[in-house]
């Protein structure tokens, strides 16, 4: 009897935990991983799905191989490294890194920001932040929300206060207020520049090229729900999205 769906490949299994382990530090630096004959009677897989496995962590740099030696974990330079391929990708962001409230979640007037949210008028809910990983910034935020979406979120501590720093996301706290759930978003990638909350926030000179990232989400009706302009340091974010082809 054939199971509805199409199952994930063993091999994306064994990649997604390993690479959780070495993101979570349960490996030491230059720290040898278990050998393919261990982790394939680990999660009773072929020794060849393994070596699948291991070939996605060499091409993130999150690991190097050794012939003869073994698989290690490479050195960390200090750059915050995510993969990203849906919503729920940067959802977990949480997982490993901190939100560091800048400018509490206040009602504000953008109407370049409205706009683009489809609001009937230029009134908007914002807040600003930083994301950290080991205390290091690696991202300056800017975020805009219809009003209707922030008088559904309510007071939310983690947003209350400059300064507050949490592992929240805010697509995260949406999601589990909003009636229709966020569906999908759409990003656009572009250079900027460091300038001033950004450049100071980030620890760079201004003028400082940098990697600018805008998502608006939607829910599954279609309505835009968050604008997220997003800053990241140059020496501290590296940014990879993994290409699916649509299933057949």
């Amino acid at each position: 009897m054939g199971t509805p769906g199409r199952r994930e490949p063993a091999f994306r299994r064994v990649w997604s935990d390993l690479r959780s382990q070495i993101l979570g530090h349960e490996f030491g630096p230059d720290a040898a991983l278990p050998t393919e004959a261990e982790i394939a009677s680990k999660y009773s897989v072929s020794r060849q799905t393994v070596r699948r496995a291991f070939q996605d962590l060499v091409a993130e740099d999150l690991v190097f191989r050794v012939p003869g030696r073994g698989t290690f974990v490479t050195p960390t330079s200090g750059r915050y490294l995510r993969q990203f391929g849906s919503v729920e990708d940067l959802m977990a962001l949480s997982a490993d890194s901190q939100l560091r409230v800048l400018r509490p979640l206040a009602a504000a007037v953008d109407p370049t920001a409205a706009g683009r949210l489809r609001l009937p008028d230029d009134r908007i809910t914002t807040t600003t932040f930083l994301r950290l990983h080991h205390g290091e910034a690696f991202s300056h935020t800017s975020v805009a929300l219809p009003p209707r979406v922030a008088a559904r979120l309510g007071d939310v501590k983690e947003l209350a206060s400059a300064g507050t720093v949490s592992p929240v996301t805010l697509i995260g706290l949406l999601d589990r207020v909003l009636a229709s759930p966020i569906q999908d978003a759409e990003q656009s990638i572009t250079v900027g520049t460091a300038r001033g909350e950004a450049a100071e926030g980030l620890g760079l000179e201004p003028g400082t090229p940098l990697l600018r990232i805008d998502r608006m989400y939607f829910d599954a009706d279609g309505e835009p729900v968050e604008l997220a302009i997003s800053h990241f340091h140059p020496d501290r974010y590296s940014y990879r999205v993994r290409l699916r082809r649509n299933p057949s």
